[in-house]
């Protein structure tokens, strides 16, 4: 009876098992004995029914044992019933205290002041921080389930409402401030991916810039109009190039004028850049304008030595012509030196149109 009547429900869920295991122990044993108080009760009838002479005494003992066996019977049962009432609620604190140092060790990674030095590292940290948004959505349903069980729980188990209640508060707090802490970190998360992703296009953009002003700068000016022609396309060419980075250009302008108007933590910066790299696209421009009238201008020098080595080289045959001293020797090759003549004359006439 010494067992069934203790009021030591265990202080952890493993303190309550071993007590259930004690428990077990003894209802073994206390299936056992019954078979011996079914013997007593049937030896006490025997006697009683061949009229013992004792037969008041034999009664009131038999009754005696009975009670006693049914009083045992009722607390086994009422001990039973404790015990699985205690065993639920130190399960549900240990589920509450397991869940809540998950959240705490996860709320650790989410407190990290690393949000990325790269485009790369900030899609890293992305991806890791995601998983761990799934891994909460999935732990959501089980701190519903716990509420739930508190609220059980506390109907059950009137005696551990209190306690119960300050777990169940306990896990909802805890909870409250991990969601808490993940929208944080989530948030300054694209705040940083925004800011590599501007700062890339900026880097990539600069580059391509320098790497054309080179390349726009390489070329010699020509020495003949058809290397001025060549000179004149390439450079066109540039300019088709230029022109398909505009989008880019607009693109990452965009970008940095959304983080200022959001008042991004790195604003000086990203305003600093955009001055950068709208002097850069002006400087770049201007080069190739500069570049495009030397071009021409080369083309224009190229075509008047053409025009007058032409002109030279028409006029030292002409000359030959104007030397002749055939004057002719009849009539017919007079008419015939005259209209040469004409047509040496027309011909003067032409090229001093060329040449003014």
């Amino acid at each position: 009876e010494a067992i069934v009547t203790s009021e030591e429900l265990g202080q952890d869920l493993e303190h309550v098992e071993v007590l259930q295991k004690k428990f077990e122990e003894f209802q073994t044993d206390l299936a056992a004995h019954e078979e011996r108080v079914n013997e007593v009760n049937q030896f006490a009838g025997k006697l009683i029914q061949e009229q013992h002479p004792e037969e008041e005494l034999i009664k009131s003992k038999q009754d005696e044992v009975n009670a006693s066996w049914q009083r045992l019977k009722g607390l086994a049962l009422q001990r039973q019933g404790k015990l699985f009432g205690a065993a639920e609620v130190q399960r549900f604190n240990r589920d509450v205290d397991e869940t809540i140092s998950w959240i705490k060790e996860k709320g650790q990674l989410m407190a990290s002041d690393d949000f990325g030095r790269d485009l790369a590292s900030v899609q890293a940290l992305l991806r890791k921080h995601e998983g761990l948004e799934r891994d909460l959505a999935a732990l959501e349903d089980k701190v519903k389930a716990l509420c739930a069980e508190a609220d059980r729980l506390q109907q059950s188990h009137p005696i551990n409402a209190s306690q119960i209640q300050v777990k169940r508060e306990e896990l909802i707090a805890n909870w409250e401030q991990i969601r808490t802490l993940a929208a944080e970190r989530h948030a300054r998360l694209n705040d940083s991916y925004r800011l590599q992703r501007f700062l890339a296009d900026f880097r990539d953009l600069t580059s391509w810039v320098t790497e054309m002003k080179a390349l726009i700068n390489a070329d010699e000016l020509a020495n003949d109009v058809a290397g001025a022609e060549a000179l004149l396309d390439r450079h066109q060419e540039h300019k088709g190039e230029i022109d398909a980075h505009e989008d880019s250009f607009k693109s990452a302008d965009e970008s940095g004028q959304s983080l200022l108007a959001a008042g991004h933590y790195a604003s000086d910066e990203v305003k600093e850049k955009l001055t950068i790299l709208s002097d850069e696209r002006s400087a770049l421009l201007e080069l190739w304008e500069l570049r495009r009238q030397q071009y021409e201008q080369c083309m224009d020098l190229q075509l008047f030595y053409r025009d007058t080595e032409q002109v030279d080289n028409w006029m030292s045959k002409q000359e030959a012509f104007l030397l002749n001293e055939d004057l002719g020797d009849s009539l017919d090759s007079v008419e015939a030196l005259l209209k040469k003549h004409e047509d040496f004359e027309k011909s003067l006439s032409a090229q001093e149109e060329k040449i003014t």
